[in-house]
C-alpha cells in the first residue's frame, strides 16, 4: 500500500539542503510563462511562484528568485519508506546526483540556447515582434520527451489548455507508474507505449486512498479488463481514445520508442512526414511535436488563429481563402523567411 504523503517543498527555505540552482536570468526564462503556455501540461502552480511536476520519471519543484532557478527532486515513495523526518525534511533527498539533475535542467530548458540575443536578432527583422516582446519575455521552448509530447497534443485538437491538462493527469492516473504523494496530491509518471497498447493493467490511481474530489475518482476507477481504446473513452478522451491508441500501436509495431526518438536526427520534412502517417496526427500536431520534442526548432505550427495573424498584420498574399495545406505551408515559409531557423521560437513569443 502506498506510503504516507510527502510534505511539498515550496521554497528554498523549507529544506535549504534539499534545492539547488542555476544561474538563469529572466531575460533567458521565464518560468510562469513557459509552463503555462500550453507546451507542456505536467506543471502545476502549487504556490505562487512555484511550480511543482513530472520530469524524467521523477518530480520537481521549481522557482526563481532574481537570477537564480531553484529546483528540488522528491524521491519516489519506496526510497522513503525506511527514512526519518529531521525538522518536517526528508533525511535523505532523491537519489540524483546534483551534476545530472542540474543537466537534466539544463536540457529541457535548452538553456544553452542564447534567448536574449534571439529576440534580438528576431526584433531587428520583424517591428511586429519588436512590439510585443517587452511584455513577453523570456518565453523558450521547452526539450520535451517526444512520447509525452506526441500523446499530450494528439489530446490538444478542439481543446483548451485546462481541459488537456486534466486528461492527461487522467491518462497517468490511469496508465502511468505511481511516483510520489505530496501533500495527498499523487503523481504518476507518463505511460510507455507499452501501457497504451499491451493487456490492460488494474487502475493505479489509488484514487480511494488520495482523491478528494468525486470528478476525479470517477474518471479513475476504469474497468480493468477494458482494453485501452475502451478504458480512454471512460476517462474522457471522446474520438480521441482511438487517436492515442492507434498511434501507440502503430509506433510500437513501427518505429519503436527509440526510432521515434531518432527523429531527433533527421530532417524536417522527413520528421513531419513520419508523424503524419500516424492515426490523428495531422500538420499542426506534428509541428507542435516536431518542435516541441524532435530539435526541429524551424517548425512553425500553424492554426486559424495565426493564418489570421499571417494574413492581417503582415499582409501574406495567399492563394486561397481558408487555411489549406498549401497556406499552411505559404504561411510557414513566409515565418521562416522572416525569423531564420528558430522561426518556430519566435513564434511561440
Amino acid at each position: 500500500s502506498p506510503s504516507a504523503p510527502m510534505k511539498l517543498r515550496d521554497a528554498p527555505s523549507a529544506c535549504p539542503s534539499l534545492w539547488r540552482c542555476l544561474p538563469c536570468p529572466p531575460a533567458e526564462l521565464r518560468l510562469d510563462l513557459v509552463l503555462s503556455s500550453g507546451q507542456s501540461f505536467r506543471w502545476w502552480e502549487s504556490s505562487p511562484g512555484a511550480w511543482t511536476g513530472v520530469l524524467g520519471e521523477r518530480v520537481w519543484t521549481l522557482r526563481q528568485d532574481g537570477d537564480r532557478l531553484w529546483y528540488t527532486v522528491y524521491g519516489e515513495e519506496d526510497e522513503h519508506k525506511e527514512e526519518e523526518e529531521r525538522d518536517g525534511c526528508p533525511a535523505k533527498a532523491a537519489k540524483l546526483d546534483g551534476a545530472e539533475t542540474d543537466q537534466i535542467l539544463r536540457d529541457y530548458f535548452q538553456l544553452d540556447v542564447g534567448l536574449s540575443a534571439l529576440y534580438r536578432a528576431w526584433g531587428a527583422a520583424d517591428p511586429l515582434f519588436r512590439k510585443v516582446a517587452d511584455d513577453f519575455p523570456g518565453v523558450r521552448l521547452l526539450r520535451q520527451d517526444p512520447v509525452e509530447c506526441l500523446f499530450s497534443f494528439i489530446c490538444t485538437s478542439n481543446n483548451h489548455v485546462s481541459r488537456i491538462t486534466a486528461m492527461i493527469e487522467r491518462l497517468c492516473q490511469a496508465f502511468g507508474r505511481r511516483l510520489c504523494c505530496l501533500d495527498t496530491r499523487p503523481f504518476h509518471a507518463f505511460p510507455p507505449l507499452s501501457a497504451l497498447t499491451g493487456p490492460p493493467s488494474p487502475c493505479r490511481c489509488h484514487c480511494h486512498l488520495a482523491m478528494a474530489s468525486s470528478v476525479l475518482m470517477s474518471f479513475c476507477c476504469v474497468p480493468a479488463g477494458a482494453d485501452a481504446e475502451a478504458r480512454l473513452r471512460t476517462l474522457g478522451f471522446g474520438y480521441r481514445a482511438k487517436f492515442v491508441s492507434g498511434s501507440a500501436r502503430a509506433i510500437a509495431e513501427g518505429l519503436g520508442t527509440e526510432g521515434l526518438h531518432h527523429l531527433r536526427t533527421v530532417p524536417y520534412t522527413e520528421a513531419r512526414r513520419v508523424l503524419c502517417a500516424l492515426p490523428g496526427v495531422g500538420a499542426k500536431v506534428a509541428d507542435c511535436v516536431c518542435l516541441s520534442s524532435l530539435d526541429k526548432a524551424e517548425a512553425v505550427p500553424v492554426d486559424t488563429h495565426v493564418w489570421h495573424i499571417a494574413r492581417q498584420r503582415y499582409g501574406v498574399a495567399l492563394g486561397s481563402k481558408s487555411l489549406t495545406p498549401r497556406a499552411y505551408q505559404e504561411i510557414g515559409d513566409f515565418f521562416r523567411g522572416l525569423w531564420g531557423p528558430r522561426a518556430g521560437w519566435a513564434q511561440a513569443v
